[in-house]
């Protein structure tokens, strides 16, 4: 059987759209999201409606979105979440304010541990493929995670940890969408990457009046 983790979906639709089209061919018994829904793109209602029946997790920028707080971000980041805030329904940020911020699953004979950021600072900390030993202090057997948008896969110890990458936002110079598959009677991970409309997506950004930059990064994935 097959899990998918996906995240960093940043309000673009058009990475969403691509990569569920993809996840449908895998037919996985489940798909998690590892939080970020919106922020940076141009679609923050259109991705939380299509991801409100999915298991989600709290991303950094779900919760700058819900409280307000901006001072963790960088001017631009700042801009599309005070953007995304004057564009999300009571009801939108409603949901988002009730994500959670770790889930632990125990099937398919696994221990599977998920959080957004690091399992110490499940918002903001941040997991790259060196600091893959933080699972060794973890009672499970494979860690997930995103927040970094650049995707692995690292085994340690008798562990496994993988990082789903981005889906909206890849900064591994790589601009296609990246998402994570999960085989659980074998144990075997997969980074799959996905090619998407990066022009429409770029251009709708620039189209809502936000920064121009956040487009421009999305051609050259980073």
């Amino acid at each position: 059987m097959k899990i998918v983790f996906i995240s960093d979906i940043h309000s673009n639709l058009e990475a969403l759209q691509a990569v569920m089209e993809e996840i449908k061919k895998i037919s996985p018994r489940e798909v998690f999201c590892l939080g970020d829904l919106c922020g940076y793109g141009a679609d923050p209602t259109a991705v939380i409606n299509s991801l409100k029946s999915m298991p989600c997790l709290m991303g950094n920028h779900d919760f700058a979105t819900v409280v307000g707080d901006t001072s963790w971000f960088n001017p631009y980041a700042a801009e599309a979440i005070e953007w995304t805030r004057s564009r999300l329904s009571s009801e939108e940020l409603t949901f988002l304010s009730n994500l959670k911020h770790r889930f632990l699953i125990k099937s398919y004979g696994l221990k599977i541990y998920m959080v957004h950021g690091s399992p110490e600072d499940p918002l903001y900390g941040y997991v790259y493929e060196e600091d893959a030993d933080v699972v060794k202090n973890l009672d499970c057997d494979v860690l997930v995670l995103g927040h970094t948008h650049i995707p692995f896969v690292k085994k340690v110890g008798e562990k496994l940890v993988i990082n789903a990458g981005s889906v909206g936002q890849p900064r591994d110079r790589d601009p296609r969408s990246s998402f994570a598959v999960l085989e659980t009677e074998s144990i075997k991970p997969e980074i799959v990457r996905v090619e998407y409309d990066v022009a429409t997506a770029a251009r709708k950004i620039v189209e809502a009046g936000l920064p121009k930059i956040l487009a421009e990064r999305l051609h050259e994935g980073m």
